[in-house]
């Protein structure tokens, strides 16, 4: 399709359509970027794969004669 055409048509749509169709080529080009990204983690990917004990930042008994 030649893009003459497709900005007629664009044109011809009420202010309202023409919006949905400003967030359609948005999500067009956010999965195209998806689609070609490399292997690196999305943060927050990991949430509930490692559980961190309830005494962690208490003192362990190995050092404490540093401690005191």
């Amino acid at each position: 399709m030649k893009d003459e055409v497709l900005l007629t048509k664009i044109s011809s749509l009420p202010e309202d359509k023409k919006e949905q169709v400003h967030d359609f080529i948005d999500f067009l080009i956010l999965k195209k970027d998806k689609n070609h990204t490399s292997n690196s983690p999305i943060f927050g990917s990991g949430k509930g794969f490692f559980k961190m004990a309830k005494d962690f930042d208490e003192p362990l008994e190995d050092f404490k004669e540093y401690m005191e």
